[in-house]
């Protein structure tokens, strides 16, 4: 059996019933780690749908970055492809992430800004992650490089293209 509401007392007021209070409503943030709970649950205990599930959510996830990264190269105004001007180094691990050194070389006679798009692929070429890395002050003439580091641990093999790439 319920008990009753508690009471609030007011000094010189009558005491009266406490509303009962509405449930909260879950977050998306609750929503996707009660998810990710799941599915991660689920996968250990060899459940295919939960494996299915949990990967489908990854692939979400990254597919939220790529577009993310999409629109601050489309936030660029005034910006020429200058995808020959850049190039990526080979990837290594630094901590629990993946990094590539990205080097822009200005060909033209003014001091010039780089934005590059950079994305992170395993050795069968599957997309794993993009950044967006911005290069400022390259020198006339000059060049000078930058670090990618994706978003999140990728394991196995990997490789760093240039997606794209924008002077201004």
């Amino acid at each position: 059996m319920a008990s009753p509401p508690e009471e609030r007392r007011t000094p010189g007021r009558p005491r009266r019933p406490l509303r009962p209070r509405r449930p909260r409503r879950p977050t998306a943030a609750a929503v996707l780690a009660l998810a990710l709970t799941v599915a991660v649950t689920g996968a250990t205990a060899g459940c295919d749908a939960a494996k299915e599930t949990a990967g489908d959510l990854v692939s979400s996830a990254t597919a939220a970055v790529a577009s993310a990264a999409q629109r601050k190269m489309d936030a660029i105004k005034d910006g020429v492809n200058a995808s020959g001007d850049v190039s990526a180094g080979p990837t290594s691990v630094d901590g629990d992430r993946t990094v590539a050194t990205v080097t822009a070389t200005n060909p033209k006679d003014e001091t010039a800004d780089y934005t590059v798009m950079v994305t992170f692929r395993d050795d069968g070429g599957n997309f794993l992650d993009t950044v967006v890395l911005t290069i400022d002050g390259v020198g006339a003439g000059a060049s000078k490089s930058g670090t990618a580091r994706s978003n999140r641990a990728l394991g196995g093999a990997t490789t760093a293209e240039i997606t794209r790439a924008l002077r201004h």
